[in-house]
């Protein structure tokens, strides 16, 4: 059973990059919006409403890009 609904899509762009962020609606009237680095890695942030969600993961989604840049750099060349 499906308790997510696609209800908006739309793109960030953030250090000469564009992020695609997925809001969602649920059951209860809240939403939640996604935006996926991999298949196992997915930043998620909830709100009672689009724009409140759309806001949050403005604000929220610059963080997470620059948390994986440093955590690339800390990491060194891949061999």
């Amino acid at each position: 059973m499906k308790i997510e609904k696609l209800v908006h899509t739309c793109f960030f762009e953030i250090a000469d990059q564009s992020y695609e962020v997925l809001v969602y609606s649920r059951p209860d009237g809240g939403h939640l919006a996604k935006t996926s680095f991999a298949p196992d890695d997915v930043i998620i942030n909830d709100g009672l409403s689009l724009k409140e969600v759309l806001d949050k993961h403005r604000h929220l989604l610059p963080l997470a890009v620059n948390s994986r840049e440093i955590l690339r750099q800390l990491r060194g060349p891949l061999d």
